[in-house]
C-alpha cells in the first residue's frame, strides 16, 4: 500500500480517454475522411462568403456576352452584322409630310445629356455566361450558398422532429407511442415523391417553404431508429438508476439517454443533409423550389436544359460539378463520422 501523501502510480493518475476524443482519433486517423472533411469544410466557408456578399455578389450582373464561352475556349467568332440595303436617290425633305421634323435634330441634341453608355461586355469568362451574360462561376457559388442552406437548415428541422417524436414514444410507449406510431404509418404510407409534392402545392415557391417542405417529410427515419435506441436505452441500469435517485423523465431522456444515441443522431444528421440538397435540386428543376429571383444548383440545371440545345454546355457543366464534389465529399465524411462514433463497426471492441 502506498503511503499518505505519495504520488500515485502513472497507470492510476492517467484519465480514461473520452468519447468524443476517441471518436475524433479514430476520424482523424481515416484519410479519405479528413480529405472529405477539409472539402466540406471549405465550401462551408466559400457558402458564408457568399451571404456574407464577398464573393458572388454580382452574379445577376451581365459581365460577358450571351452564352460567352469559358477562357480556355477562346471567344467565340463574331457574327456578321445583316445590314439592309438604303435605296439611293435625292434626301427627302420631310418637313413637307412631317410639321416636327425641324424639331428632330433639337430633340435628339438634348436627349445627349441623358445618354448611358453600357459597359463593355467580356467575350469570355472562367466558367462561362449562360444566356443573359451572367457569370456562370458567381451563379455556382451563389447556387452553393442556397443549395447547401435549404440542405442543412431542412435536415436540422428533420432531425430536430424525428429525435424529439422518436424520443417520446421510445420512452413512454402505452397511448403516446401508439399515437406517434400511427402519425409515423400514416406518413410513410403515402410515396415520399407526392408528399413533397402536395406540401409544395400548399406552401408555393422559396428558400423557407422548401425548407419546411422537406423538414416535414423527411423526419421518419431519424424517428424510427430514436425511438429503437429510446426503447433499448430506457430498460438499462444507469436509466434505472437515475430514477431511483430521484430524476425526472426529461432528465432523464435528454441528460441520460440521448447522449448516448448522439452518434445515431448525427449520422442521421448527416446522411439527411445530402439528401435533401438532392431534392431541393430536383424541386427546383421542376419549378417547385426556389423563386425566380434566386439561383440553385437545380435552377441552374433548368436553365442549362436550353442552352444545351445550342451547344452551351458550360453552365450544365458548373452546376453538377459544383454538386458532385460537394455531395461526395459529404458521403465519404458521413461514412467516417458514422465509422468513427461506432467502434463496432471497425471491430474496435
Amino acid at each position: 500500500m502506498p503511503r499518505a501523501g505519495a504520488p500515485l502510480p502513472a497507470a492510476a493518475a492517467e484519465r480514461s480517454e473520452g468519447v468524443w476524443a476517441a471518436a475524433w482519433r479514430r476520424f482523424r486517423d481515416d484519410r479519405v475522411g479528413m480529405v472529405s472533411l477539409v472539402i466540406v469544410a471549405s465550401f462551408l466557408l466559400l457558402v458564408i462568403a457568399a451571404g456574407l456578399g464577398l464573393v458572388a455578389a454580382g452574379w445577376q450582373q451581365e459581365s460577358g456576352v450571351p452564352n460567352a464561352p469559358p477562357g480556355f475556349m477562346g471567344p467565340a467568332a463574331p457574327q456578321e452584322a445583316v445590314v439592309a440595303a438604303v435605296p439611293k436617290g435625292p434626301p427627302v425633305d420631310l418637313s413637307d409630310i412631317d410639321p416636327l421634323a425641324p424639331k428632330y435634330a433639337e430633340w435628339a441634341e438634348a436627349a445627349k445629356k441623358y445618354e448611358t453608355t453600357e459597359a463593355p461586355r467580356a467575350r469570355t469568362l472562367p466558367f462561362g455566361a449562360d444566356r443573359l451574360g451572367r457569370d456562370v462561376l458567381a451563379k455556382a457559388v451563389k447556387g452553393a450558398q442556397i443549395s447547401i442552406l435549404v440542405g442543412v437548415s431542412a435536415a436540422l428541422l428533420a432531425t430536430l422532429i424525428g429525435t424529439l417524436l422518436g424520443a417520446l414514444g421510445g420512452f413512454f410507449g402505452g397511448k403516446v407511442g401508439d399515437l406517434l406510431e400511427w402519425v409515423y404509418n400514416v406518413f410513410t404510407s403515402i410515396p415520399g415523391i407526392l408528399l413533397i409534392f402536395a406540401f409544395a402545392a400548399v406552401t408555393g415557391r422559396g428558400v423557407e417553404s422548401v425548407v419546411l417542405i422537406l423538414g416535414l417529410t423527411g423526419w421518419t427515419g431519424i424517428y424510427r431508429l430514436v425511438r429503437a435506441e429510446f426503447i433499448k436505452h430506457s430498460v438499462r441500469e444507469y436509466v434505472r438508476a437515475a430514477e431511483a435517485i430521484g430524476a425526472s423523465n426529461l432528465s432523464r431522456m435528454f441528460r441520460h439517454i440521448l447522449p448516448n444515441v448522439s452518434h445515431v443522431v448525427l449520422v442521421q444528421l448527416s446522411i439527411h443533409v445530402v439528401g435533401f440538397i438532392k431534392a431541393e435540386v430536383i424541386l427546383s428543376y421542376l419549378g417547385l423550389g426556389v423563386s425566380v429571383d434566386q439561383v440553385s444548383w437545380g435552377t441552374m440545371l433548368a436553365e442549362a436544359q436550353g442552352e444545351l440545345i445550342l451547344g452551351h454546355w458550360w453552365q450544365l457543366v458548373a452546376a453538377t460539378a459544383f454538386m458532385a464534389v460537394f455531395v461526395t465529399a459529404f458521403s465519404l465524411m458521413t461514412d467516417a463520422l458514422r465509422d468513427a462514433l461506432d467502434p463496432k463497426l471497425r471491430g474496435a471492441e
